[in-house]
């Protein structure tokens, strides 16, 4: 019997966009985490002092969530396999000064995207090609 190999879905992810915090100070929060489980995550970014934590630990409650509802994983077996932040979008705003001159003042965004694999579910499985119970290639004549 012919089979192939099948891929199955075992990553979630959840993104944020048009964050108002500079890319460089999302990247050293982001740096701490990618790699590490869901609890030990958490353990991190409750206990970092920068600002940048809240969203962090937003996007990171939110893939969870996408995994435990998209895949039915268990929160236990979640890890962060990857975890990036992208520049966005810079608002530009101006400021008077002395003698009828102006200051711009640049306001930058970031986009960031954590991805969430489940290590419990098996990333490939094996597929009957021709099988008996569901033929993928069942030709109908129509009775006239």
């Amino acid at each position: 019997m012919l089979q192939r190999l099948k891929k199955n879905k075992t990553e979630v992810y959840a993104l944020d966009r048009h964050i108002s915090l500079s890319t460089d100070k999302a990247r050293r929060v982001i740096d701490q985490i990618r790699g590490r489980s869901y609890e030990e995550t958490l353990m991190i970014l409750e206990l970092m002092p920068y600002t940048a934590c809240y969203p962090v630990l937003k996007l990171v409650y939110s893939a969870a969530a996408n995994a435990s509802y998209n895949l039915g994983s268990d929160k236990a077996n979640l890890v962060i396999s990857k975890a990036e932040v992208n520049e966005g979008t810079t608002a530009k705003k101006f400021k008077p000064r002395a003698r009828g001159r102006n200051y711009m003042i640049k306001r930058s965004t970031c986009h960031i995207t954590i991805v969430v694999k489940d290590v419990s579910l098996d990333e490939y499985e094996y597929e009957d090609l021709y099988s008996f119970e569901n033929p993928k290639s069942k030709k109908t004549t129509m009775g006239i």
